[in-house]
């Protein structure tokens, strides 16, 4: 879990991180959310200053004007009303979003998509999502799912994807299924990050696993701009970590893919893993002024 005590202007006062530990079920993880926020309120109290609301982001589905956690595969909420339970515990107001909508908020007003009035952000990590973000706001969709890139169908017949279907994007080209994959055919163990550092040395089998996850996310990149016509792509989560080894034949291979659609500009996300904290805190302040 990424924390913080955040100004209306983005900077950021206090910064903290804690395990989720979703291993001890997702009441235990609302109990940590809940701790952690009160206890960051407490300190912001303690150095003079007045915590005015609460913004919270998680994985998943959410109905962010109900304020639930609908569903999540990671952490395991069901119908969890993880606002009013903050209103509860804090007596704040309290938003709650999804995690790579709150993180494409912040990359698009203060990050790599600034000044981009049509931003596509895509989190590449354990699993691939993304954000539409038009003049600084995401939308949800009509039941809080939208961005679900990571289950566009880019290989039929491809390995089966924790949504119970073969071939999505996330299932060949997330950081998970890249080391699943070199993991096949090496029978060797290794993270992406060590995939990367191996196909860049020029290792046969890691630089087919690399190019086949390039060329999966290229497809789902192009399915996105067709559908969404944006201006900037902002690659972040933990799969960006890679950067031109990532970002070069992503490209490479996106130009390959456009015909009559704009290209876009493709850019490494500038916030890091601290981009969703920041989206927290934006949606929390935007809560205020409706």
């Amino acid at each position: 879990m990424k924390c913080a005590l955040v100004r209306p202007d983005g900077s950021v006062v206090h910064a903290e991180r804690h395990r989720t530990d979703a291993g001890r079920g997702p009441d235990a993880v609302v109990g940590t959310v809940l701790d952690v926020a009160e206890g960051l309120a407490a300190k912001a109290r303690a150095d003079g200053l007045a915590p005015v609301a609460v913004g919270i982001a998680v994985p998943g589905v959410v109905d962010s004007a109900a304020g639930v956690a609908l569903w999540s595969a990671n952490v395991g909420f069901r119908d969890v009303p993880l606002r009013d339970l903050a209103v509860a515990r804090l007596g704040l107001p309290t938003a709650l979003g999804h995690d790579v909508r709150a993180g494409g908020l912040a990359e698009a007003r203060l990050g790599a998509g600034r000044g981009t009035a049509h931003v596509l952000f895509v989190a590449i990590g354990t699993g691939i999502a993304a954000a539409h973000m038009v003049d600084g706001s995401a939308t949800a969709g009509a039941h809080g799912a939208a961005g679900e890139i990571g289950h566009i169908l880019v290989r039929p017949g491809g390995p089966r994807c924790g949504c119970g279907r073969p071939g999505c994007l996330e299932a060949v080209a997330s950081a998970s299924a890249i080391a699943r994959r070199y993991a096949e055919l090496t029978g060797t163990p290794a993270s992406a990050a060590q995939v990367v550092e191996r196909a860049v040395a020029g290792e046969p089998e890691a630089a087919q696993v690399w190019r086949e996850a390039v060329e999966a996310l290229a497809d789902g990149l192009a399915t996105g701009q067709a559908l969404f016509d944006v201006q900037t792509i902002v690659v972040g989560g933990g799969l960006a970590q890679a950067g031109a080894h990532l970002l070069d034949p992503l490209r490479a291979a996106l130009h390959e893919r456009m015909t009559f659609h704009r290209e876009p500009r493709v850019v490494a996300a500038a916030l890091g893993d601290e981009a969703g904290c920041l989206g927290a805190a934006l949606l929390a302040l935007d809560n205020l002024e409706k």
